[in-house]
């Protein structure tokens, strides 16, 4: 991490956006936020419209139906009956008229109201003559008039609102006795009025509703701004301490559990940022004192390697058992001195050090040099197009084949086939043998540092480095290194885009 990525602002800005991925079914907390306030809003809304318009419509219709039982009382009293026998109910009495039972009807009906008037065996009577018929009479309210009941029922007749009344006609006998004259009246009030004002009550109920939703969305929105604007900070807050921005701090505000929160990640940033450092120094000490020892180390070893030079000269002139011990001592320094040369190849990158010098070069040449140089042009059989030229680091992609190349002849078997294409995204080189391969549970460890797979290349002659080398040097060019089992052995595989 570089100085310049830990110095910045001390609290990143609400608009900086975290990157988000996509699932599929992902949807934002802003969003839900104001769909749940909308849908709130509206219920509530709807359920006081309906409220208040079922209570308007019981009012309406209630006052409607006692002003109209009210004026069908009144003129039932103020009614004057046809002159007839006292005592005895009009089907007996021959003295009724036609004329009398229209005068009746007329009596009762008025204004928004029609009657029609049923008097024993007779034809009903209408007080208009173009109005309802007793075909029009509910079946209920019918009935309820026969069982000595003033009954009541709006209906829908014809396509439009009526309220229909229905009873039977008394009158006083000569004992004061109440008796029935024969006569039912039906009465049909329309409710014209009253469904108009219903109408209007509908319209202007649906667009406050209508008001109350914009309202609530605009409300929503706001109220979702103010309440997520310290969650965006608290995002963008952690999205600029994962990029490395440690000394970011958020301002707390208030005291509710948005400010906790906020006061908890600052509090976590700060011991973050203690450990990281702590981290860092380590790092840095370890790095510099690999780098130190390997350095110091290559002083002596220059001089036992000379020394070795010489023994192994005279090894074939000394005794069995000494000779093998020249033999030992020589192995093992050149391990070590492979060993150091790989430490203080990674102690470079590891640093920053490490800098990469492109040129462009005959592909198929580096690679036979690279081969030669090391004495392996017979053990592994190489295919290059003619003339394939490319622009890359020879001294680092030569050591990014030989540790390949190295690795298949000391751990796999023949033939090793090292290939080299060219494809429109850059270079592609692979190197394969056919041993017994890597097992599948190491492919994925074979480029860290010391990993060797399996027990027996415990005490074998690599470092353990040089395939941790060869990704860094790849990665170096901004390519990419694998490793995969195949059927026999392994196949490692380098890309190197074009520059």
């Amino acid at each position: 991490m570089t100085e310049q990525a830990m110095s910045m602002v001390t609290w990143p800005r609400a608009e900086t956006k975290a990157p988000r991925k996509n699932d599929g079914r992902r949807t934002g907390l802003r969003s839900r936020l104001v769909v749940t306030f909308t849908i709130v809003a509206v219920i509530a809304s709807a359920m006081v419209a309906g409220i208040g318009y079922q209570l308007v419509r019981r009012e309406l219709l209630t006052r409607a139906t006692t002003s109209a039982i009210e004026n069908l009382r009144d003129g039932l009293d103020r009614m004057t009956l046809p002159v007839g026998t006292s005592d005895l109910q009009w089907p007996t009495d021959t003295s009724v008229t036609d004329q009398d039972l229209a005068d009746v009807a007329a009596s009762l009906s008025g204004p928004d109201r029609q009657v029609v008037l049923e008097y024993g065996r007779q034809p009903p009577v209408r007080s208009d003559l173009d109005g309802f018929e007793d075909g029009d009479i509910p079946p209920d309210v019918r009935l309820g008039t026969e069982t000595d009941r003033l009954v009541h029922k709006t209906q829908e007749i014809r396509g439009e609102p009526e309220l229909v009344l229905g009873t039977r006609i008394y009158r006083e006998g000569a004992n004061g006795a109440k008796l029935w004259t024969g006569m039912s009246v039906y009465v049909f009030v329309s409710l014209k009025n009253e469904d108009r004002v219903l109408g209007n009550l509908r319209t202007a109920l649906v667009q406050a509703g209508l008001l109350t939703l914009v309202i609530a969305l605009s409300i929503a929105l706001v109220s979702a701004r103010q309440v997520l604007l310290p969650v965006r900070r608290l995002g963008a807050a952690a999205q600029a301490l994962g990029s490395g921005r440690l000394d970011t701090r958020l301002p707390v505000h208030g005291r509710d559990e948005l400010a906790g929160l906020t006061e908890t990640f600052n509090e976590t940033a700060v011991a973050l940022e203690q450990t990281v450092s702590e981290l860092r120094t380590l790092e840095a000490m370890s790095r510099r004192f690999v780098a130190d020892v390997s350095h110091e180390l290559r002083t002596p070893l220059t001089t036992m390697t000379a020394v070795t030079d010489m023994l192994t000269e005279e090894a074939e002139q000394l005794p069995p058992d000494a000779a093998q011990a020249v033999h030992l001592v020589v192995r093992e320094i050149n391990r070590l001195r492979v060993l150091v040369e790989h430490l203080i190849e990674v102690s470079r990158f590891d640093s920053g050090a490490a800098v990469l010098y492109r040129e462009t070069v005959d592909v198929g040449d580096a690679l036979a040099d690279c081969l030669e140089v090391r004495g392996w042009a017979d053990q592994v059989k190489l295919t290059v197009p003619i003339g394939l030229a490319f622009a890359l680091d020879p001294r680092r992609f030569d050591v990014i084949v030989a540790n390949l190349v190295g690795n298949a002849l000391s751990h796999g078997a023949p033939p090793v086939l090292l290939d080299a294409v060219l494809r429109p995204s850059g270079l592609t080189v692979t190197v394969r043998d056919h041993g017994a391969g890597i097992p599948q549970d190491a492919i994925g460890h074979v480029f860290e540092r010391f990993f060797k797979a399996g027990a027996g290349r415990a005490r074998s002659e690599g470092s353990g480095l040089g395939l941790a080398i060869a990704k860094a040097n790849a990665e170096l060019h901004h390519g990419t290194i694998s490793a995969q089992s195949v059927d026999p052995g392994t196949l490692f595989t380098v890309w190197i885009p074009r520059p």
